[in-house]
């Protein structure tokens, strides 16, 4: 057994990468407390807390950070109508920073000086952990086995980590896999590499999880409204069975539910990844499409032009910065302190349909309009300008 390092707190999946890494992290000499955080994700987490235990973990945390992470995360993408490059609505970049947050929280608490993650040294969680832990505790020590070579080199692939499984007695799945990796939270799922990294390969059937099939969705909409305050969500009112949700949470996990009915909220985009390679994604994200159109409509009825024509552009800065890992940065902390006070008018409900894949937009209503419906009636004549358009 190696010399004694002192404790690791190791953000724990209870997958095979992070049970392995537990084990290595033992060896090493490092104490380790595992921590895994609930962020909405479908997971036994007492089943995987036991699995913690039997591996050797000193202690297990297991934290619910679900609500934070929609008031604290996904409230601030929603008023900034956060997209990067066009196209991702950012859940996996959201949520790391919420749990590294809690990481490091745990970490002080233990009196430990390192941390651990099982990201890859291709990909962009291990930037968002890193600075994520860097920017709330400068001191801290952040192991990251894939990028050590007395790691990758004794595991260059899943079957030498299967193989380091068996003989360390850690459990494995029974069935393989499927050939592609998957990341949950409440906000969205991802599925990345294996027969996705072909991006000419379409999505094979059984791969989306939290949306039906658009073909096979009702035939009848959900319509839905929507009430903001300062460009937050505060209610939902189905006009069809008159359900209501007003928690922050509760809200969320409905609009989850009924965008997931509709088969709302896919796509399947090349991207291009912080740490300099293009990678192809295909992720749904129900509630937060819901959210970003009726958002994008009532900002639009209730905000000055001018302000928004900036706000779009901080809003196109912050993307980059969240998906980079720049949360926790003094710069992005600017930047949400400014697009927050830009909602201070975003105030009113949007009317929309569910339906077949899409979210249509069918009204609004404002304290806070900047309609004027005398000024603009008559300037909609289709057939020839009116007499005050000559």
């Amino acid at each position: 057994m190696a010399q004694s390092k002192g404790t690791v707190v190791l953000a724990y999946s209870g997958g095979l990468d992070t049970s392995c890494i537990l084990v290595w992290l033992k060896e090493q000499g490092y104490d380790v407390v595992a921590y895994l955080a609930n962020i909405g994700q479908k997971e036994d987490f007492e089943a995987a807390r036991k699995k913690a235990l039997a591996l050797g973990a000193k202690k297990v945390y297991i934290e619910d950070v679900s609500r934070e992470f929609v008031e604290q995360f996904i409230w601030p993408a929603v008023q900034a109508n956060a997209l990067y490059e066009d196209r991702y609505l950012l859940g996996t970049a959201l949520a790391r920073p919420c749990i590294a947050r809690r990481l490091v929280e745990i970490a002080q608490r233990e009196g430990a000086q390192h941390v651990a993650h099982g990201a890859t040294g291709k990909g962009n969680d291990q930037v968002r952990f890193e600075l994520s832990c860097y920017a709330l505790c400068p001191k801290i020590k952040v192991v990251a086995p894939w990028r050590l070579p007395e790691f990758y080199q004794c595991f260059p692939g899943r079957r030498e980590l299967m193989d380091y499984a068996k003989k360390h007695g850690i459990p494995v799945p029974v069935t393989p896999k499927t050939p592609w990796s998957m990341d949950e939270n409440l906000m969205h799922i991802s599925y990345e590499a294996g027969i996705l990294e072909n991006p000419k390969n379409q999505a094979p059937p059984g791969l989306y999880t939290k949306t039906c099939d658009p073909a096979n969705s009702p035939d009848t909409p959900d319509v839905l409204e929507i009430q903001f305050e300062r460009g937050v969500p505060v209610k939902v009112t189905n006009t069809g069975d008159g359900a209501t949700r007003s928690s922050a949470l509760e809200l969320f996990v409905y609009l989850n539910d009924i965008a997931g009915k509709h088969g709302v909220g896919r796509i399947d985009i090349v991207e291009n990844r912080f740490v300099g390679m293009k990678s192809r994604g295909i992720y749904e994200t129900p509630a937060g499409t819901i959210l970003y159109h009726a958002h994008l409509d009532i900002e639009a009825f209730t905000m000055d032009r001018e302000v928004r024509k900036i706000k779009q552009g901080l809003s196109l800065k912050f993307s980059e910065l969240v998906y980079n890992g720049f949360w926790h940065s003094p710069e992005c902390e600017f930047l949400r302190e400014c697009i927050g006070h830009s909602q201070e008018p975003v105030e009113g409900t949007v009317r929309l349909s569910v339906f077949k894949g899409h979210v249509y937009i069918l009204g609004r209503e404002s304290p806070r309009s900047l309609y004027n419906e005398e000024l603009v009636r008559g300037t909609g004549d289709t057939t020839g300008p009116s007499p005050a358009s000559r």
